[in-house]
């Protein structure tokens, strides 16, 4: 049965409730700016505000997507060695009226954003009711639910798209599914390895085994695919193979010898190789392509 918890002061609950949202993984919506570059547009700066608006629209969707799953959560993350510490509401630091009010808060804004941005929405509101999905059904399913996990990153470029009014080419949108995949097997490859299959429902239908390869297939479509556009269609962007090959690999190696892809921001934030793989693949990625029309 869970403690009774000592009351907290106003800062630490205010502190509690930026933790709830889960700000550190808002940098998963970097997605949304893959069309400003692909699609010539990263010179104009409407362009830029348009889609910087998508990225902010998709945070507080991730936010309240957060909050509903530890919601439903709750008790599970309370026998959680971890969870139990350091998630708001399996602590006690946050009581779950409080939590259920700023979900609300925050779907209310997401509704005000239909006077700024109604295509947007409509991807958004295909976002949350695919996470509600997840939270109730989807994410007890083997296979569906790393799917899930990864048609969330392709919605995310969708909005970007959609923002942008340019159309989402069958290149960017595989290519994102198949590197969104690899992040979600090495993540539920890294929940089984750390926490054991009790930790996670799924998790009992899962060998190390099969999760690996699943991350090897996602991995190689990506690069694939990746490669197959670039020389079809942007020739330019064949220096930035070798880039995408070399974060592929360094991601791995955070996972394996770091036990870090549990958490794909955690890698990504903690890991100054990665960071500046991303940083030099997207300057080179805006010059190669800077003098070309968009597609």
């Amino acid at each position: 049965m869970h403690a009774t918890v000592a009351p907290r002061s106003s800062l630490a609950q205010i502190r509690g409730l930026l933790t709830l949202m889960r700000p550190r993984q808002w940098v998963k919506n970097a997605f949304v700016f893959a069309p400003l570059i692909f699609a010539g547009e990263f010179l104009k700066l409407q362009s830029i505000e348009k889609v910087a608006l998508a990225a902010l629209i998709f945070c507080v969707a991730s936010s309240a997507t957060y909050i509903l799953n530890d919601l439903s959560d709750i008790e599970r993350d309370r026998r959680h060695p971890k969870k139990s510490q350091t998630r708001p509401l399996a602590s006690g630091l946050i009581s779950v009226p409080q939590a259920i009010m700023l979900l609300l808060v925050l779907y209310a804004v997401l509704l005000a954003t239909w006077f700024v941005m109604p295509a947007v929405l409509y991807v958004v509101l295909g976002y949350l009711l695919l996470n509600l999905a997840y939270t109730l059904v989807l994410k007890h399913q083997p296979v569906i639910d790393i799917f899930t996990i990864a048609i969330g990153f392709v919605l995310r470029v969708y909005a970007g798209a959609m923002a942008l009014s340019v159309p989402v080419s069958s290149w960017m949108f595989v290519t994102t599914l198949c590197l969104a995949l690899y992040l979600a097997a090495v993540k539920r490859g890294q929940e089984l390895a750390s926490n054991g299959s009790e930790s996670r429902e799924v998790l009992q239908h899962y060998t190390p085994a099969l999760l690996n390869r699943y991350a090897e297939m996602a991995a190689t479509g990506a690069l694939l695919f990746y490669s197959l556009f670039v020389i079809t269609t942007r020739p330019a962007l064949v220096m930035t193979i070798p880039l995408v090959l070399y974060g592929l690999y360094r991601y791995w190696f955070i996972v394996e010898s770091k036990d870090g892809g549990e958490s794909p921001t955690d890698a990504l934030l903690g890991d100054w190789q990665l960071l500046l793989t991303v940083a030099i693949w997207a300057v080179v990625s805006a010059v190669s392509i800077w003098p070309e029309q968009p597609l």
